[in-house]
């Protein structure tokens, strides 16, 4: 990495160490897998745990976990040497790489054909992750859910369902004895955006179809046009969260 490059990743690796101590997201021993999308989101925290290992008081490992959808020729999975890229980011932040091979894709689309597939496919791709990472030794899942996506999430929820409450910074899923956490939590969009326009992560494109064409998509664009107008919307959305105290979430 070039200074750019290391002064970009250091904004992010900051806000991943607060939000890691703050809720005490990784102990000495974890093994963690990341849940890789080929997103923007998912390669940025996989860099930032890779990097966080080397100086966490907390010996802890990173994997690295893709679950391949299975979608057709379109699909980045269809290539000759699918995922190539991203196998050689994993190669060169010292991360195992590991692909699960599904046929998602084809069951929610062929097979159910779902009318509103985001919800089904996204239970179905954390369950598959799940048993993917117990398979291989993980005790942590970490997901790539930032700032930005706790603030249209809880708006998502009060619009659509009429509720206050978000996903969790940290959540023990005791059927599995497996633990989520989601260190960006702290982590605005804007420096994710930053860091992997000035270090060209391979970041894939999604073959989904649905891509782009979701209510969070529409609760995205409503909450940039306000912020836009009364700047500090999201901050003034996640501190309402934070001091709510509801779902895990806390001030610092």
């Amino acid at each position: 990495m070039n200074e750019i490059q290391k002064k970009e990743l250091q904004k992010i690796l900051s806000r991943v160490r607060a939000a890691v101590e703050r809720y005490e997201m990784i102990s000495h021993g974890d093994r963690v897998a990341v849940g890789v999308s080929g997103g923007k989101d998912s390669l940025t925290l996989l860099c930032a745990l890779a990097a966080l290992k080397e100086f966490l008081p907390a010996k802890f490992d990173v994997v690295a976990l893709q679950v391949d959808m299975g979608f057709d020729k379109s699909s980045i999975a269809a290539a000759p040497n699918p995922h190539a890229e991203i196998r050689a980011l994993c190669e060169s932040l010292g991360v195992e790489y590991f692909v699960k091979e599904t046929e998602l894709a084809r069951v929610i689309f062929d097979v159910r054909r779902e009318s509103n597939p985001c919800s089904l496919c996204s239970r179905m791709r954390r369950g598959i992750l799940t048993d993917a990472a117990k398979e291989l030794g993980c005790n942590k899942i970490a997901l790539g859910h930032h700032f930005d996506d706790a603030a249209e999430t809880l708006m998502l929820n009060l619009f659509f369902e009429g509720r206050f409450g978000c996903f969790r910074p940290v959540t023990y899923l005791s059927r599995s004895d497996m633990t989520v956490i989601r260190p960006l939590v702290l982590t605005e969009e804007r420096l994710i955006k930053s860091f992997v326009k000035k270090t060209a992560l391979p970041v894939e494109t999604s073959p989904c179809p649905e891509d782009k064409h979701t209510e969070r998509e529409e609760m995205k664009e409503l909450l940039h046009a306000e912020d836009r107008r009364h700047r500090g919307i999201y901050h003034r959305v996640v501190g309402a969260l934070e001091r709510s105290g509801v779902d895990g979430w806390k001030e610092e």
